[in-house]
């Protein structure tokens, strides 16, 4: 498990350099995933609210919630090292909180096969 608290992402180009990584689609968000180059340090976390979800008071609290859905469920989950940016859906904000950490929980977890088909 991981100890470190996840670090925030908040300039433009580090959004920018994850949006070149795995994307993990969910019901609620899109979990956008890059290792970095260094591999050490805790891992960092930006969120991303369009404006097509609404005005900023919805788009604050869409925001809120998926804080705190990172802060008490899923930062154990994070890998060191690694950025994630999370996308939200308009659904974030109705969603049961529960739901809303399970999903994101199982999202940022690393998966084991990432490709649908393996030809030879």
């Amino acid at each position: 498990m991981n100890e470190q608290k996840p670090l925030r992402l908040r300039k433009r180009a580090e959004f920018l350099t994850v949006r070149n990584g795995e994307k993990r689609r969910g019901v609620y968000f899109l979990v956008e995933v890059k290792e970095r180059e260094d591999q050490v340090g805790p891992p960092r976390v930006g969120f991303t609210v369009t404006k097509k979800n609404g005005n900023a008071v919805i788009r604050n609290r869409i925001k809120r919630r998926l804080r705190e859905a990172v802060r008490v469920n899923v930062a154990d989950d994070m890998q060191a090292g690694t950025d994630y940016v999370i996308v939200a859906r308009r659904d974030a904000l109705n969603a049961p909180f529960a739901d809303l950490t399970r999903e994101l929980s199982k999202r940022v977890s690393r998966k084991i096969l990432t490709r649908r088909s393996t030809k030879a």
